[in-house]
């Protein structure tokens, strides 16, 4: 498999076949669940379950020990690998241990698993697609159209109403992330909530009838007061909190003056090449860090930091 920037990114590593052409097949989901082989990854409500061997962390549980870890929701096809098909199921109520137990279920959330390293990069990116999808099944149970309560359908790829007919698919929010460059310089940002000195690419998300592109020279203007000319893709990343594609972006800067809007970002600044290149380092004077490598700015900032030129077109 090719391992573009994209899959390079947390979460962005998903090895499954998916096997969308087969999710509508009458009773798939169960048939899968009655082979040798299969797995589940289980999640109570946002949070995953995982299993503490002496080897490290398992997401995977065989069908026979579902029983033991609550009340059972709804179950999805995630797709198929050599070892056979993986779902994800929703419990209601968890019997997991939050850490003390050495040998218990263990609840930790998803950006925790991917920061500490805990799972390799193609199960955080399986686990990722998992949360994603629940997360949309235990939010709408209800038809938007009439109200009524709907079913799952396609291998939980799809609800349906049957008062209505109505049919509900799993959304992803597309979001702009967006390294804005003038030759040596780079600008950056920081909200109130992040960490201690960190600065990291802006980002927002895209309005309905807009371009990646609109997106990006409207979000800088709208938060840095920046105008913006070419914008060149980069990479995507699946950022599951809770169901968000991020899109990283570099922009071509057409202006320097800063107009930072506050009830949106803390602070903003122009960093040169060399502070980017000292903030990976630990060494920037200020003590300036970046975002941490499972994030997709963070690889638009090592880009830059290593010379990485974007390929702007024309405007």
């Amino acid at each position: 498999m090719t391992q573009d920037a994209s899959a390079r990114t947390g979460y962005g590593l998903n090895l499954l076949d998916r096997l969308a052409g087969r999710r509508d097949e009458a009773g798939l989901v169960e048939s899968l669940g009655a082979k040798p082989g299969t797995r589940h990854v289980v999640f109570s409500g946002d949070i995953p379950l995982l299993k503490q061997t002496p080897t490290g962390l398992d997401p995977f549980f065989q069908p026979a020990e579902l029983s033991g870890l609550g009340r059972l929701g709804e179950t999805a096809l995630l797709g198929e690998d050599e070892k056979g098909a993986v779902l994800a199921t929703l419990i209601k109520t968890a019997a997991a241990e939050s850490g003390e137990s050495a040998t218990g279920p263990l609840a930790l959330d998803l950006r925790s698993l991917a920061v500490q390293g805990l799972l390799a990069p193609p199960l955080l990116g399986l686990m990722a697609q998992a949360k994603s999808l629940l997360h949309w099944h235990s939010r709408h149970r209800f038809c938007a159209q009439c109200g009524g309560l709907t079913e799952l359908a396609a291998a939980g790829w799809k609800r349906i109403c049957p008062a209505c007919s109505a049919q509900h698919f799993p959304r992803t929010d597309p979001v702009a992330i967006m390294l804005v460059v003038d030759g040596e310089h780079c600008l950056l940002g920081r909200q109130a909530r992040f960490n201690p000195g960190m600065y990291s690419a802006l980002a927002g998300f895209i309005e309905p009838g807009e371009t990646i592109e609109a997106a990006v020279r409207r979000e800088i203007f709208e938060e840095a007061g920046v105008r913006v000319g070419a914008v060149a893709y980069h990479a995507s990343q699946p950022w599951p909190f809770p169901a968000t594609l991020m899109i990283g972006c570099f922009g071509q800067a057409l202006s320097r003056e800063l107009v930072v809007d506050h009830s949106e970002l803390e602070d903003a600044r122009w960093f040169t090449r060399t502070e980017v290149q000292a903030m990976f380092a630990g060494r920037h004077p200020q003590a300036f860090v970046t975002p941490a490598p499972i994030a997709i700015a963070w690889h638009l900032l090592r880009t830059f930091a290593e010379g990485g030129e974007p390929a702007f077109g024309t405007r």
